[in-house]
C-alpha cells in the first residue's frame, strides 16, 4: 500500500473524498503509477497530480481507474460529479498558477484551421492530378 502525502488543505471536502477513493482504488490494483499509466490513456505525471489533489482528474481517468481496479463506476462517478461542482477550476489546488494540462486558448480553432488547410491542399493536388491525366478533347 502506498504512503500518501496529506491532501492540500484548500481542497474542498467533496474533492478530498473523491481523491481518497481514487487512492484506495489505485492501492487495490497493486500497480505502480508507471504501470497504471501503461494501462490507461493518462501519463504517470498526470496520475501523480490527480492522486495528490493538485489537479482534478478528468471523468475518463476515473472511469479508466475503475476499469483497471474492477470497481463499480457508478458510485465513483457520482463522487466525481459532486467534486466537479466544488473543485477549484482552472487553478491547481493551493496554487495561483494555471493548470499545466489546460490547452492554450484557441487551440481547438488552430487544430480545425490546420485540418481545413490540409484538406484543401489534398483536394487541390487531386484536382491537379485529375486534370493532368484526363485527355484533352480534340475539336
Amino acid at each position: 500500500m502506498t504512503r500518501w502525502r496529506p491532501l492540500p488543505d484548500a481542497l474542498p471536502r467533496e474533492a478530498r473524498h473523491l481523491v481518497e477513493q481514487l487512492r484506495a482504488l489505485k492501492d487495490r490494483t497493486g500497480l505502480s503509477l508507471a504501470e497504471l499509466a501503461r494501462r490507461t490513456a493518462y501519463s504517470k505525471s498526470s496520475w501523480q497530480r490527480y492522486l495528490s489533489g493538485a489537479k482534478q482528474p478528468p471523468r475518463g481517468a476515473v472511469q479508466a481507474l475503475c476499469r483497471v481496479a474492477g470497481a463499480e463506476q457508478a458510485r465513483v462517478l457520482a463522487l466525481w460529479d459532486l467534486a466537479d461542482r466544488t473543485w477549484p477550476h482552472g487553478v491547481a489546488a493551493g496554487s495561483a498558477e494555471p493548470a499545466a494540462d489546460a490547452p492554450p486558448a484557441g487551440a481547438e480553432y488552430r487544430r480545425w484551421r490546420a485540418a481545413a488547410l490540409v484538406s484543401f491542399a489534398v483536394i487541390v493536388v487531386l484536382l491537379a492530378g485529375l486534370l493532368w491525366v484526363l485527355p484533352v478533347g480534340s475539336g
